[in-house]
């Protein structure tokens, strides 16, 4: 798949929530490119520190040659991003990896935790181009509360999906694990999509392995490069040997993963 270097302008910056926030930028290239479930590396800055690139993945495009990329507040690197204002420039490279298997056809359940909610936006509405209405498709979003959680849950409805919520706090929907909305419509449904926590991403595989549903998972892990030069994003494949996250992934068929690890 082609891959680009654009310096995109920052258009518009969200708080979503407390920490949370959606850049929108100018990459129009990397938009014309982009399949749901591939990311982008960005760098947040032209000095040496921090020195790596940050892995995102691509929330959504959209028109004009824009991408959205959603990210919460953990250190230094996503600290600088969410001080810049619109006019700012970012470097990024993408879109890399493999994204995930489009079938149309089949019934789905879409799966997020935290901001491994992301992915899954720009899944949900490449999916409605095929001219098919969601019907009974699922979106189950996962969060610490209502505050983090309930513009997503607003915007995949208004797509035309059935959407529930998870919270951990109880303060919106069910009160526990997202993964504990599943086993009731997991009979129904022919492909599960998920990202997220590893362990939230290892129950659902687990569910639809025993229910013999697919199910395709977009990991996450430490990147360095993103290119697959360094190595640094290993994880242990059912196999027993090594994947490499950044371009054998992020997606994989769960039955790939050693969920064990």
């Amino acid at each position: 798949m082609p891959e680009f270097q654009e310096k995109a302008p920052l258009l518009q910056k969200e708080a979503i929530a407390p920490g949370i926030f959606r850049l929108t930028m100018h990459a129009p290239e990397i938009a014309g490119a982009a399949h749901p479930g591939q990311f982008v590396m960005v760098q947040v800055d032209t000095s040496m520190d921090p020195l790596l690139r940050r892995p995102f993945s691509v929330h959504q495009v959209t028109s004009g040659g824009n991408i959205q990329i959603l990210f919460k507040v953990v250190g230094q690197g996503t600290a600088r991003l969410a001080r810049l204002t619109p006019g700012d420039q970012l470097d990024c490279i993408g879109p890399l990896g493999r994204g995930f298997f489009l079938d149309r056809r089949d019934r789905l359940c879409l799966i997020g935790g935290g901001m491994g909610i992301a992915p899954l936006y720009f899944l949900a509405k490449r999916l409605l181009q095929t001219g098919e209405s969601p019907g009974d498709d699922y979106v189950f979003l996962g969060g610490r509360s209502r505050e983090e959680i309930s513009l997503f849950a607003a915007e995949f409805f208004d797509l035309g999906y059935t959407v529930k919520v998870s919270t951990d706090d109880g303060s919106m929907g069910h009160h526990g694990f997202v993964t504990d909305l599943l086993g009731p419509v997991l009979p129904d449904m022919e492909r599960v999509y998920t990202c997220g926590p590893f362990p939230m991403m290892r129950i659902a595989a687990q569910k639809c392995g025993q229910a013999a549903v697919f199910c395709q998972v977009s990991l996450e892990t430490h990147m360095a490069c993103g290119l697959g030069a360094c190595l640094g994003c290993t994880l242990t494949g059912a196999d027993g040997r090594y994947i490499h996250v950044c371009r054998q992934g992020p997606v994989f068929d769960a039955e790939e993963v050693a969920w064990t690890t």
